[in-house]
């Protein structure tokens, strides 16, 4: 009576949550129904207790249940596959899983994702399982921890190898952002780096993919100290996924100007959402462009306006104001011109570098353990994550990157 009690009174102070009162109206008094039906069976018949489920059902009713039965377990089985997908999506951005291909199958809700992988291990995992254990009532003990010998040890060494994965990948991933952010490139190092290195400035545009938002990373140092030339416009691009469906197009490249300024260096980031895809009416690289240009526009006149309002108050004009040697009209006028005649120039300068080709330099780097290390380390970074890395999809950014034009840029990070 007082398990009656308490249901119905979590069945009438649920009337405003659905999924408290479908569970009380409808799959507890199923479940409890079904279970009733079958005690009653056993009551009768004690020794069918294996088979009571099919058994205690009447005739007519068998292969609908039958049909039932299989449905559940599907719906089931997807509970397990959706919640595998969504942490395998999740896991990557955290640094502690290698990188998958990920499909958003909704453009209105992210977690509606479908992981090809995964579904592949899943399928193969349930074949190898029912072709290993070849029973259900074998099936039934590998789910059962105190049974290990008879098959609860495929739990925890499922548990085990993902754990392995996980450990390495986060640690070393950990350890190889930490060494970028400690050795990245300062604008203060970018300039000692070119006063100290005698190169040569080519003509062209060259793209430098980047994990880092912030400073140079430390693969540009080993590039210019080993091919020592640096293209006429140099662009650093980091690509971003962010946790919405689309960004616009004009809104999807934020650029940076990096000092000094007669370098042409410049930052760029790049912001797609999860269901952006390649469109061939509008290449990147035309994109790119045709955003830098306006970048270069917008970043000279905003100095303009800064210097501008420094001179209204008298911080640079005042001696030429003093001497009468100009009016405000007049200066304002000739800064203008000479503005846009900047502009102008840095422009061409830019479509001067994009007509001579565009190349795109990916970083590509291997992670080693430094001389002291222990075994334990060694074995770790040396070996286990240099395996993954080579045996799993690697992190591939949704640009249409021609081929011909890629260039990869190896350097060795010791940890």
């Amino acid at each position: 009576m007082q398990e009656l009690r308490l249901y119905l009174l979590i069945l009438v102070t649920s009337q405003f949550d659905p999924f408290k009162f479908s569970m009380c109206s409808v799959t507890y008094p199923a479940v409890i129904l079904a279970y009733i039906g079958q005690a009653s069976f056993l009551r009768k018949n004690s020794d069918l207790v294996s088979q009571t489920f099919y058994k205690s059902l009447p005739k007519p009713l068998y292969w609908p249940v039958f049909v039932v039965a299989i449905l559940a377990t599907i719906i089931a089985s997807q509970a397990i596959i959706s919640g595998t997908f969504s942490v395998i999506q999740q896991s990557p951005s955290l640094g502690c899983f290698p990188q998958v291909k990920v499909i958003h199958t909704s453009t209105e809700f992210e977690g509606q994702v479908d992981v090809p992988e995964a579904n592949y291990l899943l399928m193969l995992a349930c074949v190898s399982l029912t072709l290993g254990f070849k029973t259900t009532t074998n099936i039934g003990n590998a789910y059962v921890l105190y049974k290990f010998v008879q098959g609860g040890y495929l739990p925890l060494a499922f548990a085990a190898v993902l754990m392995s994965v996980m450990y390495v990948w986060s640690n070393v991933f950990q350890k190889k952002y930490y060494y970028e952010l400690e050795n990245k490139i300062s604008p203060e190092k970018l300039k000692e780096i070119v006063a100290n290195t005698n190169f040569y400035q080519i003509p062209g545009l060259a793209l430098f993919y980047s994990e880092l938002v912030q400073g140079i990373p430390p693969i540009f140092k080993h590039y210019i100290e080993n091919v020592p030339a640096v293209h006429s416009i140099l662009i650093f691009v980091s690509i971003k996924s962010l946790p919405i469906n689309k960004v616009l197009v004009k809104e999807r490249l934020l650029f940076r100007r990096v000092e000094p300024r007669e370098l042409n260096v410049f930052r760029c980031a790049v912001r797609y959402g999860y269901i952006d895809v390649k469109n061939d009416s509008e290449p990147f690289e035309k994109v790119l462009i045709e955003r830098l240009k306006e970048f270069i526009s917008e970043d000279f006149r905003l100095s303009q306006r800064m210097l501008s309002n420094a001179k209204k108050e008298g911080d640079v004009l005042d001696g030429w104001l003093e001497n009468g040697k100009s009016g405000s009209g007049d200066v304002r006028e000739f800064e203008e011109d000479k503005g846009q005649e900047v502009i102008e120039k840095e422009i061409e300068a830019v479509d001067k570098a994009w007509h001579a080709g565009i190349v795109h330099l990916m970083g590509e780097t291997e992670v080693v353990a430094s001389e002291g290390a222990n075994m334990g380390k060694r074995i770790m970074i040396s070996y286990a994550h240099n395996f993954l890395k080579r045996n799993l999809r690697e992190s591939k950014e949704v640009v249409d990157i021609p081929h011909e034009r890629m260039l990869k840029v190896g350097m060795t990070y010791v940890l």
